[in-house]
């Protein structure tokens, strides 16, 4: 298989990694001590010092994740995407970890702790997955499991989509964020199922060959 981009997945890099720029440096105030929190970060027991920590974690996953995808550094013997690879996986790792007591202190109760709190140990293991699958040199098993880590590196943008369609719906806050728990980061799950899927179909035909590591 080629590692060259098609014409539509250099669109999709080019429109998706302005946005998650933009959600990285929006969500970077909260490691300069700028700007306001909403009431929902204000009132969660644990953000001191977790929220820091997850957002440090996070903003990593989210610039390092979008570059990986790239023809030139997606190469398993790229020595810059095993350096990239490295420290795309401890931001995983670092928001993860401190995602879970941020999760066990949402202050719309249950719902949003299980939505945040699975989203945070699932963002954990199928990134360990990934990195496991690299040291142990099954580099198509790796790709998937990153194509799964980094849906899930992407709730940090479509969570903002969804609060900003929240607005126009005829629900209050407090519901929508509860139901918000789960959606920002399950559709994009299933996503990345669909285009593994699709892959894998690829894969299976005579006319596919796997790239040179």
């Amino acid at each position: 298989m080629s590692v060259a981009m098609s014409r539509r997945q250099r669109v999709l890099w080019w429109v998706s990694m302005p946005i998650c720029a933009l959600v990285a440096v929006v969500s970077s105030r909260y490691l300069l001590g700028m700007g306001l929190r909403p009431p929902l970060i204000e009132t969660n027991e644990f953000r001191r010092p977790f929220l820091v920590i997850h957002v440090l974690g996070s903003v990593i996953a989210l610039m390092i994740g979008c570059f990986q995808f790239l023809p030139k550094l997606r190469r398993p013997a790229s020595s810059l995407h095993q350096l990239t690879g490295r420290v795309y996986v401890i931001g995983c790792l670092v928001g993860g970890i401190a995602g879970v007591p941020l999760a066990l202190g949402a202050s719309t109760g249950t719902i949003s702790t299980v939505g945040f709190g699975m989203l945070a140990l699932a963002w954990i293991f199928v990134t360990v997955q990934g990195w496991r699958c690299a040291v142990e040199r099954r580099f198509a098993a790796h790709r998937a499991w990153m194509i799964r880590s980094f849906a899930l590196t992407l709730a940090a943008v479509t969570l903002r989509v969804y609060l900003i369609l929240l607005d126009f719906l005829p629900v209050s806050f407090e519901d929508g964020y509860r139901a918000i728990s789960f959606l920002c980061w399950v559709p994009n799950w299933i996503v990345a199922e669909i285009v593994l899927y699709r892959h894998c179909e690829h894969a299976s035909s005579p006319a596919y060959q796997e790239p040179a590591s």
